[in-house]
């Protein structure tokens, strides 16, 4: 019997990211009905578990912190080229959609996925245990990063609006490059004892401690890499295949057009917080970690390049300062995350306070 639903679940996660990705071709730039949407919302759902199934296949492959990276940085690609599609399509009313794509996933990565991570390892072993010097790194990179390519624009004065000149962007952009970089290298080379999982008393927590199965062969390995990037194509593309729809319900009640990039953002990163959840549940809250720092890092460090080349032949202004209000809320979340990263363990409070930081971003965002 074990062995037969060990069989269904790898055939359907086989099987699944294909037709997501069939569904995606046949709906491109379609105008679709009701039922339809919610055929493709049913499809988005399927492939978004399917990524996170070959996402932890590969995680056991390659051992960490190797697999959170490869899901963080594979979401956050096919996410750039989302990006960049949109504000060539859109003209003037794209200027902001890079900014308040990269803040809402920081909001909901750094507040969203790390306070339910710390909340679900506290509820079941009453403390969350990680590495300080790790997420510590992670979160000085994030609170950097998005000083300089989000919070300057609004106080330089070459150019006017919340906006860079053209030498400002691009120091913007190669400092962004660079410090991903050195990070992805401190990360996986230099330091990568430092992401890995500890045990509540501070010991480096092995793939063998957790009596796992062998790792995956090689094929299978490759297998799941293929299958990953097939489904996270589809995740982003059907996300953006019923934005039209949640754009509609978004105009219909009245709310700002700023829901709409919250909602789409939710839905693009919701195999990462998946796999975050599930390594919580198994007391890997350093894992989690990983995946939530990870991909605010890397969404603004590769988005913010990504849009400075593109600015070269894009004809509408590229904002990216944030409101006061946003600067606000990113210094709380710094400031909160540094206070729950220095002790080296968090429990339910901090937890909720990260929840409570994502909660008070979407009422801005709901009523500005």
């Amino acid at each position: 019997m074990i062995r037969k639903l060990r069989a269904a679940s790898a055939q359907w996660t086989l099987v699944v990211p294909v037709a997501a990705f069939v569904v995606l071709v046949l709906t491109w730039h379609e105008d679709l009905p009701g039922w339809v949407v919610g055929v493709v919302a049913l499809f988005l759902i399927g492939a978004v578990l399917a990524a996170v199934h070959h996402a932890e296949v590969i995680a056991h492959w390659t051992g960490e912190p190797f697999g959170s990276l490869v899901l963080a940085v594979a979401v956050t690609v096919i996410e750039v080229a989302l990006i960049v599609t949109l504000m060539a399509d859109g003209g003037d009313k794209s200027a902001t959609l890079a900014r308040d794509t990269v803040f809402a996933a920081v909001m909901i990565t750094c507040n969203g996925i790390m306070g339910l991570s710390i909340i679900v390892a506290a509820l079941r072993y009453r403390t969350a245990v990680f590495n300080a010097e790790g997420t510590g790194t992670a979160l000085a990179c994030i609170a950097t990063l998005a000083t300089l390519s989000m919070v300057l624009p609004t106080f330089t004065t070459s150019t006017p609006g919340p906006q860079f000149s053209t030498t400002q962007l691009g120091y913007a952009a190669t400092a962004s490059l660079v410090v991903y970089g050195l990070f992805v290298t401190t990360q996986t080379l230099r330091h990568r004892d430092y992401f890995l999982p500890v045990t509540p008393e501070g010991r480096i927590r092995r793939d063998e401690d957790d009596d796992h199965v062998g790792p995956p062969t090689l094929r299978a390995a490759g297998v799941s890499l293929l299958l990953l990037a097939v489904a996270l194509v589809s995740v982003v593309g059907l996300a953006k295949g019923v934005s039209p729809t949640i754009e509609s319900a978004v105009d219909d009640a009245g709310l700002p057009h700023a829901v709409v990039g919250v909602v789409i953002a939710m839905l693009v990163l919701l195999p990462e917080t998946i796999a975050a959840l599930r390594s919580a549940v198994r007391n890997r809250v350093q894992t989690s970690l990983n995946l939530a720092l990870g991909s605010a890092l890397a969404s603004i460090g590769l988005t913010i390049p990504a849009v400075a080349i593109a600015s070269t032949w894009l004809s509408g202004p590229l904002v990216l300062g944030l409101a006061p209000s946003h600067m606000v809320l990113l210094t709380l979340t710094v400031v909160l995350g540094t206070l729950t990263v220095i002790p080296r363990r968090a429990t339910l409070l901090q937890g909720a306070l990260h929840l409570g930081v994502l909660a008070e971003f979407v009422v801005l965002a709901v009523n500005p």
